[in-house]
């Protein structure tokens, strides 16, 4: 019997999983953004010393991870599990990383929701009992992505006012059934919905609808409200997307404004660094919230948090084929124990 859900997609943890450190790596641009401060290290340049941007988003995970473990005063061999994934195919950030770290692997994939996805399935096997100490983390690089996804920057296409900036960022925290921070309450697990955005340049369109989905069933689930949160943060939908969210979660009879941002607009100021809609990819939630985010949570400015990283599922085959854009979300309750 799954004694520890909560209505059609929630669970509650009995034996709360803690985040006990976390640790950050951003881009140039990044770093020059409004939450510069938050971030533990900052890249003088896209490279890191690699030949390629795909190997410095590898080195980037790689070493973020490192931080995290050391900042948490753990070991590499007190890691059982680490779950990890990016935007690349065949997960090669991650899984490069995963080679040279040594720890037991799993590759994970939910776009730009990998972020919350991992800390979701980490935190079920704290609370199982499968697992003593593990990592979540993911990465996302501009030009990697754009590569990948759009064209190549060497073409200089310019982008249309919708579009949002990758994110070139890591972002690590550790789960532990020991130790001292926020913890993990709730996880809601997201549908996957599409509602027929086909433009790969609107991502904040397609993926709110899935945003929407997963925060009002959190609340239908747990029977919370919007007040109690100090924030709800989604994870990349950029001005658009945020709009879209906050209109459709309202339609349904819950208000957030006063609680609402989303981390795509918390990383850049979206004027003077023209990010136009603002930030996305994997490293974007996970940056914003394992640096400002937990800093914050541990100085205890913000103690009841709602983030939702929001993916969108398309591959270059379905965008060349002219397939419209699924979009994923997926919901962690994280909170400070009261004192």
């Amino acid at each position: 019997m799954a004694v520890k859900k909560l209505g059609k997609q929630t669970v509650q943890f009995q034996n709360t999983p803690i985040i006990i450190g976390t640790s950050t790596t951003v881009g140039p641009k990044e770093g020059e953004g409004p939450l510069s401060q938050y971030f533990d290290v900052i890249l003088k340049d896209d490279y890191y010393g690699e030949d390629s941007w795909e190997l410095a988003e590898s080195k980037m995970l790689r070493e973020t991870v490192k931080a995290a473990i050391s900042k948490s005063n753990k070991n590499i061999s007190d890691m059982e599990y680490m779950l990890s994934g990016d935007l690349l195919n065949q997960l090669m950030s991650a899984s490069f990383a995963a080679r040279d770290l040594g720890i037991p692997f799993f590759g994970l994939y939910g776009a730009c929701s990998t972020m919350t996805e991992s800390l979701s399935l980490g935190a079920m096997l704290i609370d199982g009992g499968y697992a003593d100490n593990l990592v979540a983390v993911t990465s996302s690089h501009f030009s990697s992505a754009e590569r990948q996804f759009r064209f190549p920057l060497e073409l200089g296409s310019q982008r249309p006012p919708t579009a949002q900036w990758t994110v070139t960022g890591a972002g690590a925290a550790i789960l532990s059934n020991y130790g001292h921070g926020p913890k993990i309450t709730h996880v809601t697990t997201g549908k996957v919905i599409d509602l027929g955005i086909t433009d790969a340049n609107n991502m904040g369109a397609a993926m709110a609808p899935a945003a929407a989905d997963t925060i009002v069933n959190h609340f239908q689930d747990t029977g919370l409200s919007p007040d109690y949160y100090d924030l709800i943060v989604t994870g990349d939908l950029g001005v658009i997307g945020k709009e879209i969210t906050e209109e459709m979660v309202l339609d349904k009879g819950y208000n957030i404004t006063k609680v609402y941002n989303d981390c795509g607009l918390l990383i850049f100021d979206n004027e003077a660094q023209d990010t136009h809609a603002g930030g996305s990819g994997c490293g974007c939630s996970a940056s914003v919230f394992c640096g400002y985010i937990y800093q914050e949570m541990q100085n205890r400015r913000i103690n009841k948090v709602l983030l939702i990283s929001t993916g969108a599922l398309l591959s270059v085959t379905s965008a060349q084929q002219g397939e419209s854009i699924p979009g994923i979300a997926h919901a962690v309750a994280i909170v400070n124990d009261e004192s």
